[in-house]
């Protein structure tokens, strides 16, 4: 396979970089919202409904996170890399 143009391969960081800066961005509202919601919970209530956000809002986040630095748990590295370079070789596509 040959070398991408240096337009797409910029192409391509700029898209992971915004990918990367998404994900630091939920990190910063969790790390921001969580606190709040669990002073909320403190002094409202003694049942902690803050852990169903916290939880869930965490998984969505740890997920965000390994996608947007390049592991994914479900297709695997690279996959969507190699399947665009089958589509291209299918003479019937």
């Amino acid at each position: 396979m040959e070398p991408l143009p240096p337009h797409i391969r910029y192409r391509m960081a700029r898209q992971r970089v915004e990918e990367i800066k998404g994900f630091y961005m939920n990190l910063f509202a969790y790390c921001i919202v969580i606190p709040v919601l669990v002073y909320i919970n403190y002094r409202t209530t003694s049942y902690p409904w803050v852990l169903f956000p916290m939880i869930f809002w965490g998984l969505g986040l740890t997920l965000h996170g390994l996608l947007a630095h390049g592991f994914s748990p479900f297709l695997g590295r690279n996959w969507e890399a190699r399947k665009i370079a089958e589509l291209m070789s299918d003479k019937n596509f």
